[in-house]
């Protein structure tokens, strides 16, 4: 079954449909990645990628915290939306790490103690 859904459009899913920029913006940190905005999602190639984007734009509003309480209405204090940011940051990290490069060399079970 071929995806329809746009990169742009599951990035916006990523960040809970929330318009901390404009598309182009978003368009702008897709391209940093290697990612077309307008192209379809294909979740076998892309979810790296996508999740570094995802990471990127989040770190941005770590760093702009008033953008990310304008926007995110829910947190009485900056030190809450701070903790929380980061909390989501770690998560998207350990995302990140856990998705294996496609250029990585395959890991062997069999290491060699000795070698001439």
């Amino acid at each position: 079954m071929a995806s329809t859904i746009t990169v742009l459009d599951r990035l916006k899913i990523e960040l809970n449909n929330k318009d901390y920029y404009s598309d182009d913006t978003y368009s702008m940190y897709l391209d940093e990645n290697g990612l077309c905005s307008n192209a379809f999602f294909d979740k076998a190639t892309m979810k790296k990628q996508l999740y570094q984007t995802v990471y990127d734009i989040l770190d941005s509003l770590a760093n702009n915290i008033d953008l990310f309480r304008s926007v995110v209405t829910e947190f009485s204090t900056t030190s809450e939306a701070y903790k929380y940011l980061q909390a989501r940051l770690n998560d998207i990290q350990a995302k990140i790490l856990s998705i294996p490069d496609d250029t990585a060399e395959e890991e062997s079970n069999i290491h060699f103690l000795f070698h001439d």
